[in-house]
């Protein structure tokens, strides 16, 4: 029969700790040496039991997490609590005896164990975080600290009575580790699957652990207990059974299970179980007052400690509160701006599907405005032909063929603009593609006091990119620029092009207002014209398109007034550009 790695593991466990231990009281006479011996051991079983629970806090799920990792801090502290014990034993040679400095360790060390058990790892919750998780453990540990204060303190501090600092802390640690079994003993039976064997060992530990608490009091009070018996074996077994458990968890990696449609997610029941116990203070606190038969000394002590423990627990309370608050209001703002991004979003759906469909219409209308202008185009040239240079009839004729054809030039860039096909990269002259843009926007300007003048080099290196995705980067910023000199009145917008190292420049400069934000012009929906004018989404796009082109594009407020926006594209030197699809216009540099 082969036994898995985990198997050996378990039994060599046990064998060592359990079997080992066993051996030493049996043998070992009762003396010095079995105290060290029983120290030191008790000392490196909690270390095991802590090393094998924080094998398993690296999964993906937080809470699952911190769940091993509070049961692993149970252990440290009930470590810690062993190791003052050793250090009076074996370090300064003295008896230890109740009450001990380091009686409130082992009482906290069940705290942790309490707060694991509120993050029922197991079930699988709508959040893996956890909000607020420390001022809860706080304020848990606080209230099981008064509880000790109260009912134990009193009689080691201000009417010493060893009977009865005994008896009442045997009540309040008995009372804190039923809570934890029963608790587990509640996840065994709420679970199914792998989670279900975890939490059995882990019940059987708490289990084990508070029947051999109960047992070496019992041994204490009768005298027949000492360092070394094999009273304190049950201490051993439990911590022995967290490795274990710890070990079995990490073979078989629970995963949380589905939660019931019928089961409220995220419930708040830990934080609010924290507030009914403070609550729960003030009944405690009047029953010590008017009906304790207690000395006064003591009533006046435990008003005391109840007036300090609800400042305190008050506090964590408002604290955790006050940033639920704050979360909360978080939580709206995003709401909110989640809510006019939205509408923005909606907003320009409409105005894109507007567009489309004026686009279709431009493409219908020119196409069907381009046959008849083929036949002007044809007269118009029978007219030059048949009549000679000097004659009226052959001067109408080039004057009606100039205009038909700067007609058929504004209709297929119209036609350019308005399609909508795949990205196609291509050598291409900036000065053909901006000029088409110019003579598209003149289009309404005649009635304006806006003037669009184009200084444009003869010769610019060539570039590569999408004619149709330029010629819309080049429109609006046109247009954006017209808007804005058409509040203030008028202006003139300056284009420019020139030839920088390896880049082809493009600066378009306005006498507008300028701009009041110009570090968030291309940021998406970010806009200043009137609802209705526009989404914010245009600069956004022509900063993409650039992106895309491996260029930059880029705003600023020129001293003198007004704006302007610089574009960068790289060039392809040394290389003459392909005929564009858009086609030179026949007009002059100035517009």
């Amino acid at each position: 029969m082969k036994f898995s790695r985990s198997s050996i593991l378990i039994l060599g466990a046990w064998v060592f700790f359990v079997g080992g231990y066993t051996a030493a009281a049996l043998l070992l006479p009762r003396g010095p040496a079995l105290t060290t011996f029983s120290d030191l051991f008790e000392c490196l079983v909690p270390l095991f039991a802590n090393t094998c629970l924080l094998w398993n806090a690296a999964s993906p799920y937080r809470r699952r997490n911190a769940f091993w990792m509070l049961l692993a801090m149970g252990s440290s502290l009930w470590l810690a609590g062993q190791l003052v014990w050793t250090y009076m034993e074996i370090g300064l040679h003295r008896p230890t005896h109740s009450p001990f400095p380091g009686d409130l360790l082992f009482f906290l060390h069940t705290v942790p164990l309490m707060a694991a058990l509120a993050l029922a790892p197991h079930a699988r919750k709508m959040r893996e975080t956890l909000r607020y998780g420390f001022i809860d453990l706080v304020l848990l540990a606080f209230l099981w600290l008064y509880v000790y204060v109260f009912v134990a303190m009193p009689w080691s501090l201000v009417y010493p009575n060893t009977e009865l600092f005994r008896s009442h802390d045997l009540d309040a640690y008995v009372a804190e580790n039923l809570v934890v079994v029963i608790g587990f003993g509640v996840l065994f039976l709420r679970t199914r699957g792998s989670w279900r064997v975890v939490y059995a060992h882990l019940f059987g530990a708490a289990s084990i652990y508070l029947s051999g608490f109960l047992t070496a009091h019992w041994a204490i009070s009768s005298g027949q207990k000492y360092a070394g018996s094999l009273y304190a074996l049950p201490f051993i077994a439990s911590f022995v059974w967290w490795g274990t458990a710890g070990i079995i968890a990490h073979g078989i990696s629970p995963e949380p299970e589905p939660m019931r449609s019928n089961i409220r997610r995220d419930t708040q029941w830990p934080g609010r179980l924290a507030m009914m116990a403070v609550l729960s203070i003030i009944p405690l606190a009047a029953w010590s007052t008017f009906l304790s038969a207690a000395p006064d000394s003591v009533k006046k002590f435990r008003l005391l400690a109840t007036l300090i423990t609800l400042f305190i627990g008050s506090s964590l309370i408002f604290l955790r509160q006050h940033l639920v608050y704050q979360e909360r209001t978080g939580l709206v703002h995003e709401l909110w701006d989640s809510l006019e991004n939205v509408k923005r979003l909606q907003t320009h759906f409409v105005q894109s599907e507007k567009l489309a469909s004026l686009g279709q219409l431009a493409a219908g209308a020119a196409h069907e405005i381009n046959n008849p202008l083929t036949a002007i185009l044809g007269y118009a040239d029978l007219l030059t032909e048949e009549n000679s240079a000097n004659t009226r009839p052959h001067t109408l004729g080039e004057k009606i063929r100039e205009q038909a054809r700067r007609t058929k030039d504004l209709v297929t860039n119209l036609l350019s603009f308005a399609r909508q096909v795949p990205a196609e990269k291509q050598l291409l002259d900036l000065n053909t593609v901006l000029t088409g843009a110019v003579q598209l926007r003149n289009l309404d300007l005649r009635q304006r006091n806006i003037r669009i003048e184009l200084e444009s080099r003869s010769v610019l290196p060539a570039v590569r990119g999408d004619p149709n995705q330029l010629l819309q980067v080049f429109y609006h910023l046109i247009s954006n620029a017209v808007d804005a000199m058409e509040i203030s009145g008028g202006g003139v917008l300056l284009i420019r092009t020139l030839r920088e190292k390896g880049n082809v420049v493009i600066e378009f400069s306005d006498t507008g207002p300028g701009m009041g934000e110009p570090d968030k012009v291309f940021d998406p929906f970010y806009t200043t014209k009137p609802v209705g004018k526009g989404t914010g989404l245009g600069l956004s796009i022509c900063y993409g398109i650039m992106k895309e082109h491996g260029g930059q594009i880029s705003g600023f407020n020129r001293p003198e007034g007004g704006c302007t926006f610089r574009l960068e594209m790289p060039a392809v030197l040394a290389v003459f550009p392909q005929a564009s699809l858009l086609p030179t216009p026949t007009v002059s540099s100035r517009q």
